[in-house]
């Protein structure tokens, strides 16, 4: 039985150490054959892996418990859920992460090395971020924990570059890529993200160079980055602009450097900005890749890996990008070539994790083809029920704006190696055996003796790493335990003899014979993948990628995604600004539940503001349940939802009341199913606080407590309907219902409970609606007037539709004669004040104002048809509002109760 006062500090703790002890979350289905797993008692969740480099933020307590809703929910409705952790530990993040911790540089050690050391300071991050997690009360089960770093899941993702590489699904290329020169490495278009900027506009004189076909010496070009200079290779005029149309096909000087340009013409230069006449430099934006490739232009790179100017910048190699830039505008300026400098703000492509501008540079990396299948993408899309579904709106802009294949490939220590060997003389491919993954081929030996296209001894390793997202993107197939089977002949001794030893009989790209399986195919597809909106187009979209080129599939059957937390002004959180808000903060002050509660505040992929007001009414309505269980347990000691009562003998209210409950529990399953978990958690609190706490409990009580030998039927629905509120808060008031559960009613798991179904029980809602309004309308009566709930009442007559329930009307309130009225009482309305909109009457009326407000304060007015007259003025309806109240005419007194008019007469 509960006792004294709710205690969340010892109970959440308690719990959260019982559940991982004992199990409660386990995946149930280890141990059985996946064949005879029946689909519909399984609900599987693609997890999020989130990067480990600091303590959890708003946005992770926001997220976690979003999915948890949805497996606890499932959990007790479909029997079984699979709901495992993963941690992103490989990549930029881990290993600048360890960089810092440990004051190193990752260039100073061999990548194995390096690497261990990022898997120790991971570990330590990993095990604080899991305690975390834990005190959360998110119910994953934690015996399915995967890391992106871990040997298994560096197979899988070495097994996913080859299946694709032999099935012609990736190439590697010497070509423009988006590079970071921060970072010093090449990044996917995935990775960028627009930066508003302060920068100039800078219009410079280039010369014509000997014209032929203009009488004009020089014009004008407009750009922000005069850098780039070094870097012109054309000249460019739209085929419309009529204005430069004596320009193309002659040739430019670029000031200070010197080059001659062409001047061509091309439909994509914008005519609208700047003169009209550009640059084309190789490269500062795609623009310049287009032109490079399609008027094959000569390349000049005059901006390195590191944002450092190059010999064909001339006097300004070796300068930072951003100091030459500032030097060659001053030289310009003295050289009289610079025409005009403003202060502008525009919009600069940066990476997305260090927000350093981004560089177009020519090196070798590895692709993902996409651009040819964009539009299949875009069906997996379409088959995926999508919570909210506005959401697909962003998936799908971002695959129809998609301009470049996916690179794969970058510069780092810390990342899981490419399975690839060349060959030193002709750069032949050569791909690591399934059979030998993971390996690196930075410490490990090729699988061939000599090169099968040249015979060469000699191979040089790829140092490359995945992008972290090639791997992440795996996580549906990792989950489900996706890998190589070979095939049963090679075992004795074909394996060897594909792989070859010398140069003959070996193809690079010819796959080895066998199968991919899944140990868990009946994980496979997800049920669901629950992620925020900011990477669709990281996470999602490249998963869907993966998994349809892997298994032909789409990999999850619904997406949910969740939007941010903001401050309390719906202001992004910020370190900078100071309005950054940490869980730990708010755990020491509120309840896990509550805030829990508080996570339930928005719809799922709006932004949630943090307000303590959430969180504060969380934790009263812990209190609220707890103290209406501790009453619920104290009238009925005894009683069960096995009690003997027939639901035919129950009495009017009782079954109103149930049969209420189980509209509600329609209503709330459906919006459980559909993720609308702030219509569910206002609509049940609403329901349990106020018609079964402060109607029913009351009414409840009072029957039971009077009653000689008890109210069985009062008993009985008190406990059914306690037991299905307690379940219906299980999902999200983790703790206290587990608590009130194993108190009241057993030992095991409420969260292993099956989830309400409706008892198909009928009754007049209307009626029963108005009787609980009369009942209520009753007891403020009494309590107003200080009277004892049992003092009796004389007569009371009712106008409005309580057929049926007039008896317990009688009984609870202890009314001697309750009668229905056929027609409305005497009941008439009257103007009790006037209320003025000074918005509007303000700037009409102006110093008259006060003396419309005496007007009003003498009673000195009178409406006619809409419009208030007062002090000589006609104010008409927009200007006020009027205070109306209902007053009874005849004998007794009025209350009233909803829609119904309860008289009592004495």
């Amino acid at each position: 039985m509960p006792s004294g006062e709710y205690d969340p500090e010892a109970v959440e703790a308690e719990w959260q150490d019982r559940w991982v002890d004992e199990g409660t979350y386990a995946y149930a289905f280890d141990e059985v054959d996946p064949d005879a797993v029946d689909p519909n008692t399984l609900y599987s969740i693609d997890t999020p892996p989130p990067t480990v480099s600091g303590n959890l933020h708003m946005g992770h307590l926001y997220q976690f418990t979003l999915q948890d809703f949805v497996a606890r929910f499932h959990r007790m409705r479909d029997d079984a859920v699979f709901f495992p952790f993963g941690f992103d530990d490989n990549g930029i993040a881990s290993e600048r992460l360890t960089e810092d911790e440990l004051g190193i540089e990752h260039q100073d050690y061999e990548r194995r090395e390096f690497q261990e050391l990022c898997r120790g300071v991971c570990d330590d991050y990993e095990a604080t971020f899991r305690e975390n997690v834990q005190s959360l009360a998110v119910s994953v089960d934690w015996d399915n924990t995967y890391r992106t770093i871990e040997p298994r899941v560096q197979r899988i993702s070495q097994l996913s570059f080859l299946d694709l590489y032999e099935r012609g699904r990736e190439y590697r290329e010497r070509a423009p890529t988006i590079w970071c020169p921060e970072c010093e490495t090449a990044i996917s278009q995935v990775e960028t993200e627009d930066d508003e900027q302060d920068s100039h506009f800078h219009d410079i004189a280039f010369a014509v160079g000997e014209p032929s076909s203009t009488d004009r010496e020089s014009f004008t070009i407009s750009t922000t980055r005069p850098e780039l200079l070094p870097a012109c290779v054309a000249v460019f005029v739209h085929p419309d602009d009529d204005a430069n149309a004596d320009l193309v096909g002659e040739e430019a000087v670029v000031p200070l450097f010197g080059q001659r340009v062409p001047i061509l013409e091309d439909e994509r230069v914008d005519v609208e900005t700047g003169s009209g006449v550009v640059m084309c430099c190789t490269f500062g934006d795609q623009t310049d890749i287009e032109w490079y490739q399609a008027h094959d232009l000569p390349l000049r790179i005059a901006i390195d890996e590191s944002g450092t100017m190059t010999d064909v910048a001339g006097d300004y190699a070796g300068s930072a990008s951003d100091e030459a830039r500032e030097a060659i505008v001053e030289d310009l300026d003295a050289a009289g070539a610079l025409l005009d400098r403003r202060a502008i703000t525009h919009t600069v492509n940066v990476h997305e994790r260090c927000g350093t501008g981004i560089e177009f540079l020519v090196t070798e990396q590895w692709y993902v083809k996409l651009l040819d299948r964009k539009e299949e993408y875009l069906e997996a899309g379409r088959q995926m029920d999508w919570y909210p579904e506005k959401m697909f709106t962003r998936y799908k802009h971002w695959i129809e704006g998609l301009q470049w294949d996916w690179a794969i490939s970058r510069q780092r220590s810390s990342g899981i190696p490419f399975p690839v060997w060349y060959c030193a003389d002709c750069d032949e491919v050569i791909l690591a055996r399934r059979e030998d993954l993971p390996v690196d081929p930075l410490s490990d030996d090729p699988p061939v003796d000599a090169c099968p296209e040249c015979g060469s001894g000699a191979f040089v390793p790829e140092d490359d790493v995945f992008d972290t997202w090639a791997t992440s993107s795996l996580t549906p197939l990792i989950n489900a335990g996706w890998d190589w089977h070979p095939a049963e002949a090679e075992a004795d001794g074909g394996a060897d003899a594909a792989a070859g030893t010398g140069a003959e009989g070996v193809d690079a790209a010819a796959p080895e014979p066998g199968e991919f399986r899944m140990a868990r195919p009946e994980l496979y597809p997800f049920d669901m993948r629950p992620q925020g909106h900011d990477i669709i187009s990281f996470w999602l979209f490249h998963t869907v990628v993966k998994c349809l080129e892997h298994t032909g599939e789409v990999p999850f059957d619904s997406v949910m995604i969740n939007g941010m937390v903001l401050d309390e002004n719906r202001e992004k959180m910020s370190k900078s600004v100071g309005n950054v808000v940490e869980p730990d903060a708010v755990l020491e002050e509120f309840p896990v539940d509550a805030a829990r509660y508080w996570a339930a505040g928005s719809a799922v992929g709006d932004d949630l503001p943090y307000k303590e007001k959430g969180l504060r009414a969380g934790e009263k309505l812990l209190r609220k349940l707890w103290n209406a269980s501790k009453l619920a347990d104290e009238l009925t000691p005894d009683a069960d939802e096995e009690l003997a009562v027939d639901h035919d003998e129950l009495a009017q209210l009782d079954r109103w009341l149930l049969a209420s409950l189980d509209r509600e529990v329609e209503q709330l399953t459906a919006w459980m199913a559909e993720r609308e978990f702030s219509k569910a958690r206002d609509r049940l609190r609403s329901f349990f606080w106020h018609t079964f706490c402060d109607d029913y409990l009351e009414i409840a009580k009072q029957r039971i407590r009077d009653a000689d030998d008890g109210d069985d039927s009062a008993a009985y629905t008190l406990r059914v309907a306690h037991r299905r509120f307690v379940k219906l808060f299980a999902p999200f008031l983790a703790h206290v219902t587990e608590e009130l559960w194993h108190d009241m009613y057993g030992d095991e798991s409420v969260h292993l409970q099956d989830w309400p179904e409706p008892l198909g029980l009928e009754a007049d809602f209307e009626a029963g609606e108005t009787a609980m309004a009369v009942v209520g309308a009753l007891r403020r009566y009494k309590s107003e007037r200080q009277l004892s709930l049992n003092a009796p009442l004389e007569s009371v007559e009712v106008y409005g539709d309580v057929a049926g329930f007039e008896a317990d009307i009688s009984q609870v309130m202890h009314v001697e004669r309750v009668e229905t009225l056929d027609e409305e009482p005497d009941v008439e309305s009257v103007v009790t004040g006037i209320d003025l909109d000074y918005a509007v009457v303000g700037p009409e009326f102006g110093a008259d104002v006060p003396e419309i407000e005496a007007g009003i304060e003498a009673d000195d007015y009178e409406l006619v048809g809409d419009e208030l007259h007062v002090a000589g003025h006609e104010l008409s309806p927009e200007m006020f509002s009027v205070e109306e109240e209902r007053r009874f005419t005849g004998e007794g007194e009025m209350l009233e109760a909803g829609d119904a008019v309860v008289i009592l007469r004495a």
